[in-house]
């Protein structure tokens, strides 16, 4: 009974997880959904700044601490391990859900493309960013990255292999391409507002700082097999040179 309520609580979680996330691409997209990151409960300026960097800064958190190893090894002393990263997918869903839909609207343009073609290509270019995240994640193990490899992997009783380090296809070009399409989903907008513009820059240099933070356990788990693939590979953009 317990490793079958592991594997529906991973489930659920991944499930939950699905939703939010289609929720979220709608709301930066500024489709279907009733809030999205231009429309939205009113505020002044001030206060829309304030609560906006708040759920942003939310989110970090939940992001940065919870991914970090020495994190996990104090969480897993109560949390059992088969569901650690679903539970990590859960709370990172709740903090994701909370954003979208506390975020309170900016919306004065910053720039605003009327001609249809142009604004149909960038829209299109958001939604490339978009299926880059998607696609990039089954390039390593999407079920493992939101637990329910482990939680299954747990209701058979089977152990999980050692992490191997592999690059395939994308990962050949960019050493992130997972972030690399999330700053083309949030800038590639045919309509920047204000608070548009405020969340897509935050979350930029949130991602950059990820990166520092990933790339830390990375080398500690790979060592000198990752310190050549960084020294091989650029980190965002596939014609820099590698930093």
């Amino acid at each position: 009974m317990a490793k079958f309520s592991a594997l529906l609580y991973g489930t659920l979680c991944y499930l939950f997880f699905g939703i939010v996330f289609l929720y979220a691409i709608a709301f930066v997209s500024n489709v279907i959904v009733p809030r999205t990151i231009d429309n939205g409960p009113p505020a002044p300026i001030w206060l829309a700044v304030a609560i906006d960097l708040v759920l942003m800064t939310i989110f970090a958190l939940q992001h940065s601490v919870m991914a970090r190893q020495g994190f996990k090894r104090w969480w897993t002393k109560f949390v059992a391990p088969a569901v650690e990263r679903s539970t990590y997918v859960l709370a990172a869903s709740l903090a994701l859900a909370l954003l979208v839909w506390e975020w309170r609207p900016i919306p004065q343009p910053v720039w605003q493309i009327t001609d249809p073609v142009w604004s149909n290509t960038v829209l299109a270019l958001s939604l490339i960013g978009w299926g880059m995240v998607v696609f990039s994640t089954f390039l390593l193990n999407h079920f493992e990255l939101f637990g329910l490899a482990q939680v299954a992997r747990n209701f058979r009783g089977r152990e999980a292999a050692p992490p191997r380090m592999h690059t395939p296809s994308l990962y050949r070009f960019v050493r992130h391409p997972i972030y690399l399409g999330f700053i083309l989903a949030f800038w590639a907008a045919p309509i920047m507002s204000v608070g548009h513009l405020m969340f897509a820059a935050v979350t930029t240099a949130y991602i950059y700082v990820g990166i520092l933070l990933e790339e830390r356990d990375l080398i500690s788990f790979f060592g000198d097999e990752y310190r050549r693939y960084r020294a091989r590979v650029p980190m965002l953009i596939p014609w820099r040179r590698p930093l």
